[in-house]
């Protein structure tokens, strides 16, 4: 048994008994019924995903797989692929989005190289992890942009990533990327998921102009005839149109539901990626948060078909986890009110008249 199924065999149910348990537990906080709204959703399934009546908190952990995409070739980006080799530097040298708030925060920062076609390991930095799948993927619209054994160690890679981050303390990942054209690939695997048309779930990326987006629509639907017949497998479908960052996440969404990890997914293209680990194992959308509602244009059409209700609706579409990073702080706050707040018992405050 590779170490994929192996992973998807130690899913365990979610566990109901906490659930009753802790809400219990938050009507008996000195406030009215209901009265935190989502934050008290949030630390119901935070706690039923850990199987812990206590809602314990040990810490975040930000992921960030980081590769480039063949597709680029066919200008569906306002930005060249050199700049995600330029972004890994950046992310590794603490002056990114996410290594601001991972810093701030105080999480764990696991960046991983898994396939940028400039080779930074030549001049490795020590906070970037090198498991390097390939320079990059096939164009897509030549073939399959990865075969299947490099999607196996890409998922690989995601979870190994995601057991390190348990062993280092956390109780709650959050799951991001970056790589140049990673939007086009990730617009296409949706539409493929969903038979959505391209034109509703391609947005502009990291800021195309009207022409740019209608050839990035029409590179996507070229995609999708060209490998429609992959579509009925979720390995295969992502092996066709996926990439290795994207890879990387669904592993490391099957492997947090493994080790009992609540997830929050980042935006539109970790939602992707969440989208192909549900369809290998159907029912992983209820370990997972959505960490905001990205401004892309077909996120929010995706979040409604899986009935996830995202945390934040930022108009944000930057990436590499921020959105995760600032969601997993709310989620962190509402445990706060769970466990530092009086019981009506405790601080002797009257209850609600019968």
């Amino acid at each position: 048994m590779g170490l994929v199924e192996q992973t998807l065999a130690a899913i365990a149910p979610l566990d109901l008994v906490v659930r009753r348990d802790v809400s219990a537990r938050l009507d008996s906080l000195t406030k009215p019924a209901g009265s935190l709204g989502y934050l008290e959703d949030l630390v119901l399934q935070y706690a039923t995903i850990r199987h812990d009546s206590a809602a314990r908190f040990g810490g975040g952990a930000l992921m960030v797989f980081v590769a480039d995409h063949g597709v680029a070739n066919a200008a569906v980006s306002a930005y060249p692929k050199a700049v995600t080799a330029e972004m890994l530097r950046n992310i590794g040298a603490g002056g990114a989005a996410i290594s601001v708030l991972a810093r701030s925060f105080g999480y764990q920062l696991l960046v991983t190289d898994v396939g940028v076609e400039t080779d930074t390991s030549i001049s490795p930095l020590p906070s970037v992890r090198y498991r390097r799948v390939g320079a990059g993927t096939h164009n897509f619209l030549d073939g399959p942009a990865m075969s299947l054994e490099e999607t196996r160690q890409a998922l690989e890679i995601g979870i190994e990533t995601t057991r390190e981050a348990a062993a280092g303390g956390a109780t709650l990942v959050g799951i991001g990327e970056m790589g140049i054209a990673n939007s086009t690939s990730a617009a296409a695997l949706l539409a493929a998921l969903t038979g959505l048309e391209p034109r509703r779930l391609v947005g502009r990326g990291t800021g195309l102009d009207d022409v740019g987006l209608e050839r990035k629509i029409g590179v996507v639907g070229a995609a999708l005839q060209l490998h429609r017949e992959f579509f009925k497998d979720g390995l295969q479908t992502l092996a066709a149109l996926g990439g290795f960052e994207i890879a990387a996440m669904t592993g490391a969404c099957l492997a947090a539901a493994a080790y009992n990890l609540p997830m929050v997914i980042d935006g539109f293209i970790a939602t992707a990626a969440a989208a192909i680990a549900q369809s290998i194992r159907p029912g992983l959308s209820d370990y997972m948060f959505f960490g905001h509602r990205s401004a892309e244009a077909g996120h929010s059409i995706v979040l409604e078909m899986m009935g996830a209700r995202p945390i934040l609706d930022l108009g944000m579409r930057l990436g590499e986890g921020t959105g995760a990073a600032l969601a997993m702080k709310t989620i962190e706050s509402a445990l706060a009110l769970f466990h530092q707040m009086a019981t009506f018992t405790s601080a002797e405050v009257s209850g609600k008249l019968e």
